[in-house]
């Protein structure tokens, strides 16, 4: 097939600039042509709470990707639908992920479907949902969601959460559940030893990382009021938080300055993750931890079972289907500083790390992309 993939890529950063490469490699391997068009202005930078939008340096996965969508500006979504369908291709896939992006993604397939039709020319629409209804809601959503999902032929869901909603929003959708590959875009583990040495982490300090972009839903906050806790019965606890604030970051500091946690006990790399450092966090932690309040699914999941890392999650979203308790991590019931200390706790107490990283190294067999890629094509036939 020729299949166009539209959604956020390199040089634009993150996690689903990541999943686009990494799907873009496994349809190629599979023997199809494809074609990357992404965004040549993302977010405003009024709407953008980060430092950045683009990879630094050569760091990102180059893929010669047409960056043409102004994400604000109608007649780059049109220009945009103009080139897809002179590619006359027999798919395209968007990365869906927010409703901001309902509205061009809506005139884009709209446009490329009017042109096809004047070559006779038939093309799916699929839409890769990693949400339907967002973690931080807005008024308009739900009406600039359906204007872009009235198009799609359809639906790729990768959590029960995520199918549940497209059912709300979308009662008549077409869609099949495939699970969320593993991110393996980032090399294999590193010795241990080295790596804490690099961060300054005593060898046989317990360690948990929190990663990924600091968002309120994601509940730093959480773990930090579980730090007081902790550190009774764990005294040598060291907390990593890797990723970039996407919220006020005073008001982190001043809450980790309330609770008197001792700066020996954190260690706050709290700028973007450069594709060749996240290895190092992963690598010196013996346990991530997800004390989210909201979820649907989450990549950072699929990052820590590539390093065999096990994943202390709260019961939210589809984090549960991933984070199988007992086996390659412990589901925390509630977003709670208590129960999240807890839930810590035993993981150290009990030992249990060798046992989940062992029910990891089986779990994630599931998450291939070859078998994503056979599933995108069986919406094909």
């Amino acid at each position: 097939m020729k299949i166009v993939i539209i959604g956020t890529a390199y040089p634009l950063r993150g996690g689903i600039a990541h999943y686009v490469s990494l799907l873009f490699d496994a349809l190629k391997k599979h023997g199809h042509e494809v074609h990357v068009v992404t965004f040549s202005r993302q977010y405003p930078k009024i709407l953008f709470p980060g430092k950045s939008q683009e990879e630094k340096g050569e760091e990102g996965q180059p893929l010669n990707s047409l960056q043409i969508i102004d994400s604000v500006n109608p007649f780059s979504w049109r220009k945009a639908g103009k080139v897809v369908a002179d590619l006359e291709p027999d798919m395209i896939i968007f990365k869906f992920w927010m409703p901001f992006f309902a509205p061009a993604y809506g005139m884009i397939a709209r446009v490329v479907k009017k042109l096809l039709r004047h070559k006779n020319k038939d093309c799916k629409i699929v839409f890769i949902a990693d949400n339907v209804i967002p973690h931080e809601k807005r008024p308009g959503d739900r009406a600039i969601t359906n204007y872009a999902f009235r198009v799609v032929d359809n639906f790729i869901v990768q959590s029960d959460a995520v199918e549940r909603d497209l059912k709300i929003i979308k009662p008549d959708a077409n869609y099949i559940k495939l699970a969320h590959p593993i991110y393996n875009i980032f090399g294999e583990s590193l010795e241990k030893a080295k790596v804490r040495e690099e961060l300054g982490i005593p060898f046989d300090a317990p360690v948990i990382l929190f990663f990924g972009y600091i968002r309120k839903y994601k509940g730093l906050d959480i773990l930090l009021r579980a730090m007081p806790q902790l550190l009774k019965t764990l005294p040598e606890l060291r907390l990593i938080v890797a990723g970039e604030y996407y919220g006020d970051e005073a008001d982190y500091r001043k809450l980790i300055n309330d609770l008197h946690i001792p700066s020996i006990n954190l260690i706050l790399a709290t700028d973007y993750i450069a594709n060749d450092k996240v290895a190092t966090y992963f690598s010196a932690a013996n346990v991530a931890v997800l004390p989210y309040r909201t979820a649907t699914q989450s990549g950072i999941v699929q990052i820590a079972y590539n390093f065999d890392l096990p994943v202390i999650a709260t019961n939210v979203g589809g984090l549960s289907e991933v984070v199988i308790d007992g086996k390659s991590g412990i589901i925390t019931s509630e977003a709670t500083p208590e129960l999240v200390a807890k839930d810590i706790e035993l993981f150290f107490t009990q030992g249990l790390e060798e046992k989940l990283r062992e029910g990891v190294r089986e779990e994630k067999k599931k998450y291939s992309w070859d078998t994503f890629v056979e599933g995108v094509e069986s919406i094909s036939k």
